[in-house]
């Protein structure tokens, strides 16, 4: 590991005023550390913000807000939170394992860097790491990649689960830095690879995640998040879909639908949910709806199953969300 400065300020604008240079803001720490000591990152000061007045979650008529540096963990179980939005604590639920979830902050997990093993790799070449490399995943092991949002020039899948469920249900990001507070769509906040994949984010330099919000929305009790993985615990999406919708006398009159674990961020569904609207809590209604979930996708030599693996997912989500 490289060596480096370290600071730990007690107020958001301390923070930022240390964040020059080449410098990462330390939370949980289980991504950043993990990648330092690969060498993957190499920041030339790390600024610890967990004294930082950053913490709380509200449940309310306004919606939910996160603070950005509460535990996956304390979120997930917060009473409020699984009776009203259940599609994220079931994502939360269904990320990493529950040590790692009793470290992770919601503000890193939105943050976290891709899985790519040629990302974590520094023999191998790979865009995102080392701008101009090359992508080695294009041509080698790809079969937990993406086939939605990728380029020539990456194809590494977006790893966190909340994020889908937080982009299904219009959640914004709040942000601090040297120019004041703004705040983002959450689907708007992740750039596509293009040909700029290092560039993953709209953050701006020595900018803070403070907080997240989501729209109050009396429907989202009926939500949930469907995980399709090669074991059951302690590993990441080859698919994902966070689904909730709103049923009147057995038909849907409005849904919202995100999927990962195929996207090179997480994936909103929008012709999905518009044809789901009108249509019959049944399965062939379902199958019908998300026929052209997978449109646009570009699937490589060894993740050709993924559209398919993908509308399956979607219906069986659906009818697990259609009969609560």
């Amino acid at each position: 590991m490289h060596a480096y400065d370290f600071a730990a300020p007690r107020s958001i604008r301390s923070a930022i005023d240390r964040a020059g240079g080449e410098s990462a803001y330390l939370a949980g720490g289980t991504t950043l550390v993990d990648l330092m000591k690969l060498e993957v990152m190499t920041p030339s000061r790390v600024v610890d913000i967990n004294r930082l007045p950053l913490k709380g979650i509200r449940v309310d008529g306004n919606g939910l807000r996160l603070g950005a540096l509460e535990r996956m963990s304390d979120v997930a179980r917060h009473p409020g939170v699984r009776s009203r939005y259940p599609v994220v604590a079931q994502a939360l639920e269904l990320s990493a394992s529950q040590q790692l979830r009793n470290m992770a902050s919601m503000g890193g997990n939105l943050l976290q860097r891709t899985r790519c093993g040629y990302f974590r790799d520094t023999s191998t070449p790979c865009n995102k790491r080392l701008p101009g490399s090359g992508c080695a995943a294009l041509t080698g092991e790809n079969r937990t990649h993406a086939i939605l949002g990728t380029s020539d020039s990456c194809v590494a899948t977006h790893p966190s689960d909340v994020a889908v469920a937080l982009v299904a249900l219009d959640a914004q990001v709040e942000l601090y830095g040297p120019h004041g507070r703004r705040s983002l769509p959450l689907g708007d906040f992740y750039r596509l690879p293009g040909n700029t994949p290092h560039l993953e984010n709209h953050l701006l330099p020595r900018e803070l995640i403070t907080g997240i919000t989501v729209p109050s929305l009396s429907w989202a009790r009926h939500s949930g998040y469907l995980k399709v993985r090669d074991r059951q615990s302690y590993e990441f999406a080859l698919t994902s879909a966070a689904v909730a919708l709103d049923v009147s006398g057995g038909v849907v009159r409005e849904a919202r639908v995100a999927v990962g674990g195929v996207g090179t961020r997480p994936w909103r569904l929008p012709a999905v949910e518009q044809a789901l609207v009108g249509r019959r809590t049944t399965e062939a209604a379902y199958e019908q709806a998300v026929a052209h979930a997978a449109d646009g996708a570009r699937p490589l030599a060894h993740n050709a199953f993924k559209p398919e693996l993908l509308r399956r997912t979607l219906v069986r989500a659906l009818t697990t969300v259609g009969e609560l």
